[in-house]
């Protein structure tokens, strides 16, 4: 086991992404998840444990253009109450409602709830349903490089991600829906506000005269990563939503998805709420 030797806490970017070089870096944010996984042996804490906290970059909620930009190190009660979001994205808001506890969500971080790549992962979804794009920042030289790309495609399985080692999370940007778009998360656990999900659906697009266009769907814990339905996206594309359409695309979403058995749920018992929360969900859309 390698022993800890390092504490760094920069108060720059290039000073975190310099540190990030060496690669045997572990990186803390709000620690909600770091913590309780290092403790019971699921994460080995590298030679550097790096505090990022302290970094004005990494921080704020700011419109820039046509684009919400959502620092990393923003908390999830930050972004529950920003009027940024509350005004432009309710989805996030109504997600980040069922995350954990009030004391988690002080802490929990944003960069952490996607990096950590969980899933069941709550703000994924609906990130996912607003084309969200994360932002990377590197040093492969001595120059600050920044790139970006879809969240739908940064995930690659449970707690794997296309970051590499020398890249840290800097933000995620969301383009402003545009007029008539409509959005709702559900999620299904014991104890929705505090268990991981069960099961997690994303459901949005553009509703005119109950004509649903640019949808989006998606799931989480029914997959090795928070997934895009792509067949029930095109099962409801440009679709008014009447009863016959409701309960076709509720069945393409049962059977789209290919969950596990696990401490929480057996697949089947998966496939079935998706079934019945999908066409619950755009029963009240239609009916909006």
């Amino acid at each position: 086991m390698t022993e800890l030797k390092h504490y760094f806490a920069p108060t720059s970017l290039d000073q975190a992404v310099e540190c990030l070089k060496d690669g045997d870096v572990t990186i803390l944010a709000g620690g909600t998840d770091l913590t309780p996984q290092s403790q019971a042996g699921r994460i080995r804490i590298k030679r550097t444990l790096m505090n990022i906290r302290h970094i004005p970059q990494l921080s704020g909620i700011t419109l820039e253009g046509r684009e919400i930009r959502i620092g990393t190190l923003a908390t999830i009660t930050e972004i529950m109450e920003h009027p940024l979001v509350r005004q432009h994205l309710p989805v996030l808001v109504e997600a980040c409602n069922h995350f954990a506890s009030d004391q988690i969500r002080n802490a929990a971080t944003l960069g952490g709830n996607i990096c950590n790549a969980s899933p069941a992962g709550d703000t994924l979804i609906p990130l996912l349903l607003l084309d969200a794009r994360v932002e990377l920042a590197s040093m492969p030289e001595a120059k600050l490089y920044r790139h970006s790309m879809p969240l739908a495609t940064f995930f690659v399985g449970p707690g794997k991600t296309r970051r590499s080692l020398c890249e840290l999370l800097t933000c995620v940007r969301i383009p402003l829906p545009g007029e008539g778009h409509v959005a709702h998360f559900h999620k299904l656990g014991t104890r929705p506000a505090l268990d991981i999900s069960t099961i997690s659906i994303g459901i949005g697009g553009t509703l005119r005269e109950g004509v649903l266009t640019n949808v989006r769907v998606a799931f989480g814990a029914v997959a090795p990563t928070p997934v895009r339905a792509a067949r029930a996206e095109q099962a409801l594309e440009g679709q008014k939503l009447d009863a016959a359409i409701i309960d076709r695309v509720a069945a393409i979403a049962r059977d789209e998805v290919e969950p596990i058995d696990d401490v929480r749920a057996t697949a089947w018992y998966r496939k079935e709420m998706i079934h019945n929360i999908t066409r619950r969900m755009l029963t009240h859309v239609a009916q909006a």
